[in-house]
This record gives C-alpha cells, sequence and structure tokens, in this order.
C-alpha cells in the first residue's frame, strides 16, 4: 500500500493520501489549498489518479483543498452527510464505506468537536479528524460542537477499536505523527476521567482562542463552489428537475445514474436508469464503453445525474470531449429530482 502523512506547517494539519499500488486509484483526506501543487506534484510522481478528497469535518484552521483538486483532477469530493458545504459530490453515513482500489474506509460519525465531524477506519488505523489528537482532543466550543457528543464519539466509538488501531489525526502542534488507541488511553491526559460530565467540566473551561484563520477558513470551506471550465456548455445542457420529471417516459430519454451502488441502495434509483459509476467513467466513453454506444444511438439523449449534480456536470465536459453530442445533465442531481417529487424506486444493485 502506498501511504503518505503530509504537513502543513502553517495549520500544524496532517494530510493523508492511500492508494494500493503505484499507477492505481488514490484518495486523499484533510487536503490543505495551499499545498495543492504539492500533491498534484506526488500524484505524479507516484502515477496515481486521484479518485476522491476527503475532508473529516468543515475545518477552522485553513481552507480546504477538495474543491481545487476536483476541478482539475475531476475527483470526487466526499463528506459526512451532516456537511452543510455547498457542493461536495458525495455526503456519507456512518455504516458505509469510502473506496477506490484496493483501498476502503469505513465511516464512523463522531460529533463534539463540531456537529460534521466524521472518522474513518481501515483494517488497522484510524484517521481521527480533530476529534482524538495524540495526547489531547478537539475543542468543543465552536461549530456546533459539544462536549457530551464527543465523549459519546470518544469512548464509545472510538475508543472501542482495538487496542493496536494506529491513531492518525488532522493536526498535531508537537511533531508528534501517530499513536494508537492503547497509547491514547493510558496516556491521553483529557481521557483521564470517569463520566461525561468530568470531561464536559474540562472542554467547557479551556478558555482557548478562535484558530486566526476562522474567519476566512469557516465560510471559504462552506461556499467551494465550483470552477466551470466551459459555462456556454454547462449553461446549454443543464435540465432542471422539474422539466426533466416530465421528460420521464420519453423513450428517447436514457438516464444514467454515476452513482456508487452504496448510494443507489441508499436513495433510490429514477426509473429505468443505467448504472454507470462516475470514477469508471473514462474507459466507458471510449469506442466499445456502454456510455460511448447510448451516446451515438439515433435520436437518444443521454440524461446524466447523480446525488447533487456535481459529478454529472463534470461528466458532461467528458463526454462532449470525446465527441458525444447528445448529453444533457440533471441539474442538482437526485436531491433535486425527490424536491421536484420526480419518482424513485429501489435500486436492484
Amino acid at each position: 500500500m502506498i501511504f503518505r502523512q503530509l504537513f502543513d506547517s502553517d495549520s500544524s494539519t496532517y494530510t493523508y493520501l492511500l492508494a494500493s499500488r503505484r499507477g492505481g486509484e488514490a484518495l486523499i483526506i484533510d487536503p490543505v489549498l495551499e499545498r495543492c501543487d504539492r500533491y498534484l506534484k506526488l500524484l505524479e510522481e507516484l502515477d496515481l489518479r486521484l479518485v476522491k478528497a476527503v475532508d473529516t469535518h468543515i475545518h477552522a484552521d485553513h481552507v480546504t483543498a477538495i474543491g481545487k483538486l476536483r476541478d482539475v483532477t475531476s475527483c470526487v469530493t466526499v463528506m459526512g452527510e451532516k456537511s452543510q458545504v455547498d457542493v461536495v459530490s458525495m455526503k456519507v453515513r456512518e455504516g458505509e464505506s469510502i473506496a477506490v482500489e484496493g483501498v476502503k474506509l469505513d465511516v464512523l460519525y463522531t460529533p463534539g468537536h463540531t456537529d460534521d465531524s466524521y472518522s474513518f477506519v481501515m483494517d488497522d488505523r484510524v484517521f481521527t479528524g480533530d476529534t482524538l489528537l495524540i495526547r489531547g482532543t478537539g475543542r468543543t466550543d465552536f461549530q456546533h460542537g459539544d462536549p457530551y457528543d464527543a465523549y459519546d464519539s470518544l469512548f464509545n466509538k472510538l475508543l472501542k477499536l482495538p487496542d493496536e488501531t494506529l491513531v492518525y489525526p488532522a493536526h498535531d502542534y508537537k511533531g508528534d505523527t501517530v499513536s494508537t488507541i492503547a497509547e491514547e488511553k493510558h496516556f491521553n491526559p483529557r481521557l483521564q476521567v470517569s463520566s461525561a460530565d468530568e470531561y464536559a467540566e474540562i472542554m467547557n473551561n479551556l478558555n482557548l482562542p478562535n484558530p486566526k484563520m476562522m474567519d476566512v477558513a469557516v465560510p471559504a470551506n462552506l461556499s467551494i463552489g465550483m470552477k466551470i471550465q466551459d459555462p456556454e456548455l454547462l449553461a446549454a445542457t443543464t435540465t432542471p428537475a422539474d422539466v426533466l420529471a416530465r421528460d420521464l417516459g420519453r423513450a428517447a430519454v436514457i438516464f444514467v445514474d454515476l452513482r456508487e451502488a452504496g448510494e443507489r441502495q441508499r436513495d433510490g434509483v429514477i426509473p429505468g436508469s443505467v448504472h454507470v459509476p462516475y470514477q469508471d467513467l473514462d474507459r466507458n466513453i471510449k469506442p466499445g464503453g456502454p456510455l460511448h454506444a447510448l451516446a451515438f444511438r439515433d435520436g437518444a439523449e443521454v440524461m446524466l445525474y447523480c446525488a447533487h449534480g456535481e459529478r454529472s456536470a463534470l461528466a458532461v465536459k467528458c463526454m462532449t470531449d470525446a465527441g458525444c453530442a447528445a448529453v444533457r445533465h440533471l441539474e442538482g442531481g437526485v436531491a433535486a429530482w425527490q424536491a421536484a417529487g420526480g419518482p424513485l424506486e429501489r435500486s436492484a444493485d
């Protein structure tokens, strides 16, 4: 496995790059905007294709790079379902997983530091964001933080992991790089408490100053937006959900679902959809691929959709660049479709 722990000295942030092999798919956790060029260079050096960019929560001490990485690499942006970020490709909940080739992260909802904090578990390690730090824990006094939620996340979720599990946090201010669950149980001063009330008493009396970047970082991380490479193309190929719902029974419209199987099972599918996962788009739009065949069927119009409209907007550009002219996408994705009263059915996946 390829594993890189990268450090931003300005915000003391750790960013993690994971892949199963050189030349394969990769994902990145908690990237920092100012370090984006370094990540892209490392991906090139290791011959990796960035497939997913993940944030553990809305950060207050740095601006995330997930939006810029998406704009440059067309990767999928991922956050937990409690996130209020304006544009994220894929939102996950506890019990689900985030996967790329040969790498799988199980999702744990670990609120307390913020109300949208998530941790991600592999076989031998856990990426804890700001929930559990090395010999510390994340503050709970802003962004809807709550010390009682933090206590539950720590003692009833993270500390229930096997003792040998490696702990990789989103920050460290002392130079430590990794710990274990057993070490934190025994040596983390914040965890030497006998009750949630005792933990809350400690956290409620820290009296810490706000992060120096907070007034800039939080608004920026809530409004990631999307860099439109070809606004005219996107405007010409976008269909509002209420208009599209009327086309459901029209034979010439072929609905193509770009989401992953887990999203389809969780949220349902537009009836009659063809499933072509976004991360397989490149090979599927080449001659001989199913999307290529659909796009060149006489009189057919391919209607791409995903969860929130981000992946489908990116896919429109890829398909038109490949010569597929009769392609459009559903504005706002399944979320907008459902709000417009469009029907959904259970996935057969």
